[in-house]
């Protein structure tokens, strides 16, 4: 079949990650906590923050302000939202074949509904994306197939019509076991030669 739609991690494809390891080192150092103490409070509690079962607030208040800082949340959450940048030539990628194959674009990622409503907004990527399939937004998150299952119908695609672009590999294959093929993204090059291999040049 020919392929009609996308679907797009965004955190590692379109974006740098939100709030990753590297983020999180880099938060640790800047204000001045214990990276191994909020790193083992994060693990404990993000998911139930990116299935959207928490506010950002209340994640804050578990990983961050449990105890009395000398810095806001205000200042915090703002040094959250700035670590993220765009992936310029992804984006451009993505946009010029969407116009240029008429194809339907999703995000299927796992994120937190502050931040990842934060990055839409910021990067507009609502001019190349027409769903957002966000874990915080339909209350699963990868690696749950469910997830992938959701995106399938509100697309109203058959798995065989989508290409799925992920950079975690345990992603990827848990879309390949629905039938839908894709790859894991390291770089624009590489992606850009997978995507023309498959009828989108």
């Amino acid at each position: 079949m020919t392929i009609s739609t996308l679907f797009l991690d965004i955190g590692g494809v379109l974006l740098t990650n939100g709030w990753d390891r590297k983020a999180r080192r880099l938060a640790a150092e800047t204000f001045g906590l214990d990276y191994e103490e909020m790193n083992e409070r994060h693990h404990l509690t993000f998911d139930t923050y990116e299935v959207g079962k928490l506010t950002l607030d209340e994640y804050l208040d578990r990983i961050v302000f449990y105890e009395e800082r000398s810095f806001t949340m205000d200042t915090f959450r703002t040094f959250m939202f700035d670590q993220s940048r765009a992936l310029p030539d992804m984006i451009e990628l993505v946009t010029r074949l969407k116009a240029r194959h008429g194809l339907k674009i999703a995000a299927v990622s796992n994120e937190g509904r502050e931040l990842n409503e934060y990055r839409i907004r910021t990067y507009k990527l609502g001019r190349c994306i027409d769903f957002f399939i966000s874990s915080s937004f339909i209350h699963y998150r990868k690696p749950d197939a469910d997830i992938f299952r959701i995106a399938l119908d509100i697309a109203q695609v058959a798995p065989e019509e989508v290409f799925y672009i992920d950079d975690r590999p345990m992603f990827v294959d848990v879309a390949r076991n629905q039938g839908i093929q894709g790859m894991v993204h390291t770089t624009y090059e590489q992606t850009r030669d997978k995507l023309a291999s498959v009828g989108l040049t």
